[in-house]
């Protein structure tokens, strides 16, 4: 259903500090939620889609405009974590290998963190990237929800399609779960996910 109203109700949400290195990570030891995927999935739009918010995370059409670890309190109960994008952004070499670095060591230092978002693209195929991440993801052990972003880029009888694709590429036990900013669908299901780790870890 177009519009759905969040089951969550945000009653604040902020930028708290951004960093380059998760080791410099100085804040209240509470829950984390990160969100990541290639660059310019929609990170920015989901989160912002989440909390109810215009333009708490800044949207960019350029690929590679997160380059920081950015943190956001969330009712003063937990952290949602927005991640620099990989894939084929239009930065050196150099900087994709320091992106690579600052996620792995993200993965394996950072406090309370309870769960990874992953975006796809809904309309197009998992990327290598995507799946090297995934694979990474699942070493860590650390729990993963896929969500097929830009659902409203497709028919509705192409959706199961996709997802049915995802789940099959990324050797997922269930469907990646699907968001539209635009639209404002997939959201609760998402929240479910995302409450049951909050409340399950706090």
């Amino acid at each position: 259903m177009a519009n759905e109203e969040s089951i969550v109700k945000i009653v604040t949400a902020e930028y708290i500090k951004s960093f380059t290195r998760v080791q410099e990570l100085d804040l209240e030891a509470l829950p984390a939620i990160a969100f990541i995927g290639r660059s310019n999935v929609g990170k920015s739009s989901l989160i912002n889609s989440l909390l109810n918010r215009k333009k708490l995370v800044k949207t960019s059409s350029t690929p590679g405009k997160t380059q920081l670890i950015n943190y956001f309190l969330i009712n003063n109960r937990f952290y949602f974590i927005d991640l620099p994008g990989y894939g084929f952004a239009k930065v050196p070499t150099n900087v994709k290998n320091q992106w690579q670095k600052m996620i792995t060591d993200f993965l394996i230092y950072c406090p309370n963190l309870r769960m990874i978002v992953q975006l796809v693209d809904i309309r197009h195929k998992p990327s290598s990237e995507d799946k090297s991440f995934q694979q990474l993801v699942r070493e860590s052990e650390i729990p993963c929800l896929v969500i097929a972003n830009k659902e409203d880029k497709l028919k509705k009888n192409q959706i199961g399609k996709a997802k049915k694709e995802i789940r099959q590429v990324l050797r997922l036990s269930t469907a990646p779960l699907t968001h539209s900013a635009p639209k404002k669908t997939g959201r609760n299901e998402i929240w479910k996910t995302l409450v049951e780790i909050i409340e399950a870890t706090s």
